[in-house]
């Protein structure tokens, strides 16, 4: 049974940092370009940034380059988003997912997802 369980969210001020971590079990993770998307109430659940297989090829949202960092750790089956300089806007359920192809940007391409973790970034 494949898992994906999200951690680290919480509480910061406009300007903070979080870190988002994604443990995976039941897959062989290295086999799978991972992803962080994220959702907002009443809103859609969006793109935010994607890492190969390999870990040399990654992706963002323009709106999130230059603050937040992708980065995986295939001997702990894990995938981190380091958030930095975080906006009210950045306020969110975060969640990870797995794409056996590729490294989509839509969530379509997407085979496995965590249940998410909540951000929030008070102004």
């Amino acid at each position: 049974q494949v898992q994906l369980v999200e951690s680290g969210g919480g509480l910061v001020q406009a300007g903070g940092s979080l870190r988002l971590s994604c443990a995976a079990s039941g897959l062989t993770f290295s086999r799978y370009n991972m992803g962080w998307f994220r959702q907002a109430p009443g809103k859609g659940r969006e793109f935010v940034a994607g890492v190969s297989t390999t870990g040399r090829s990654t992706r963002y949202a323009d709106s999130v380059k230059g603050r937040f960092t992708i980065s995986r750790d295939d001997a702990k089956n894990t995938v981190s988003l380091q958030m930095n300089s975080l906006k009210p806007e950045d306020t969110a359920v975060y969640y990870c997912a797995a794409a056996l192809v590729g490294l989509p940007a839509s969530t379509y391409g997407y085979d496995y997802w965590g249940q998410g973790t909540q951000v929030t970034v008070s102004s």
